[in-house]
């Protein structure tokens, strides 16, 4: 067996790797592998020559390298076969699911397949690539992907802000299929259509589905759903509230929030257009009061260096839900940025409850579905944080 280009990292970086984290940042690079090969597997050793494992090089990122197995070359062979049996073993793993029509078959690291995120929609998937060795392997992976699901249609979503910081080309194109991408997918009672070319992220946000669902049993009274992107909040709070407003920014998402709503059969709910911080501001002022509140914001801080302005912004919604509250009132509010920590987002959440003289019950602490799960030792794939909060 031919001999793999060798990485050497710094004794910094071996300790990261024995640890568990996944992860080396090129600053930790002491000896880049030879190699152009795109997201080439290399061999990993400490500053002893000592081995450590293999892993996906990228030749730009500032992350350099993606620890895959800690088996050397000569103990695993990573292949084409190596990937489609992690593949494999992601999708064996969603059994726990049954019956689910939309939800995550491979959660990138936490899948042991750094980089990689496959959605499944009905008979739709979405492939949306992370890492310069699974950009490579994307064509292959969707072959394997079809084989094992019997999809319809594979569309490859790399156009996220992520694909920038790893050099990589933004590109959204079908993988597998013809002509349309538009599918239909549940969640519990509720019917969801996506178009998996044009809608945001991946089509949806399916790690927000159990807390949908959650918020539809504990809801009551009048709800406000803010910044609700296709209705997912309000329509599972439509089940038992008398009444849903769905606030949301984007006018395409807006419609599709109301045909959502009628194809549901969910007369209580109102649409909104426009921009949530606003509105919640008017209603503030206006002494208009809620029983249920939902923030669901996009990611507000993408990198370490925006978190302090991140931090204000959540302040500002969370004040203003609180305010917006009658006593007793339930407020869902989250966070899907990554640098901001579990302690982080809840300290806030205090301070704004403090800040707005209103003592709160946490009732319960969330975060995405079991299709979404948390690798040990890699703080950013627990980036959803979801509070149910009652203020009296």
């Amino acid at each position: 067996m031919p001999s793999l280009p060798t990485a050497r990292v710094s004794l910094k970086g071996a300790k990261t790797l024995r640890r568990g984290t996944p992860w080396v940042y090129r600053t930790e690079l002491t000896e880049a592998p030879s190699t152009d090969t795109p997201g080439a597997v290399v061999a990993v050793v400490d500053p002893q020559g000592n081995p450590i494992g293999q892993a996906l090089y990228a030749r730009r990122s500032p992350l350099a390298l993606r620890l895959l197995t800690r088996k050397g070359p000569n103990e695993e062979k990573v292949d084409d076969a190596f990937f489609i049996r992690r593949v494999e073993a992601a999708l064996a793993r969603r059994a726990v699911l049954p019956g689910r029509d939309g939800l995550r078959l491979v959660h990138g690291e936490a899948d042991l397949l750094p980089g990689l995120f496959v959605d499944r929609y009905g008979q739709g998937l979405t492939v949306q690539t992370l890492s310069e060795g699974m950009d490579a392997r994307k064509e292959m992976l969707a072959r394997a992907l079809v084989e094992r699901t019997g999809a319809s249609h594979v569309v490859c979503r790399d156009d996220a802000s992520g694909r920038d910081f790893e050099s990589l080309p933004r590109e959204v194109r079908l993988l597998h299929g013809e002509g349309s991408a538009r599918f239909t997918y549940h969640e519990g009672d509720n019917r969801f259509d996506v178009d998996l070319l044009g809608d945001m992220k991946t089509g949806a946000f399916l790690d927000q589905v159990d807390n949908h669902l959650r918020a539809g049993e504990l809801g009551r009274g009048e709800a406000l759903d803010c910044f609700s992107y296709h209705g997912g909040f309000a329509l599972a709070l439509a089940k038992h509230c008398t009444s849903v407003l769905a606030v949301e920014q984007d006018a395409k998402a807006a419609s599709r929030i109301q045909s959502n709503a009628e194809a549901n059969g969910r007369a209580n709910v109102k649409v909104e257009n426009g921009n949530a911080f606003d509105v919640l501001r008017r209603f503030d002022q206006e002494g208009r009061r809620f029983d249920t509140i939902v923030l669901d914001p996009p990611g507000l801080a993408k990198r370490r260096e925006g978190l302090a302005t991140a931090l204000r912004a959540y302040h500002e919604l969370n004040l203003r839900a609180l305010r917006c509250l009658k006593p007793d009132g339930l407020l869902v509010t989250c966070s899907c940025s990554g640098k901001l920590d579990r302690q982080g987002f809840e300290s806030m959440v205090l301070d704004a409850a403090a800040d707005a003289k209103r003592p709160v019950q946490i009732l319960e602490r969330r975060g995405a579905g079991l299709d979404h799960p948390v690798l040990a030792g890699l703080a950013e794939t627990e980036y959803l944080k979801a509070l149910y909060v009652r203020a009296l």
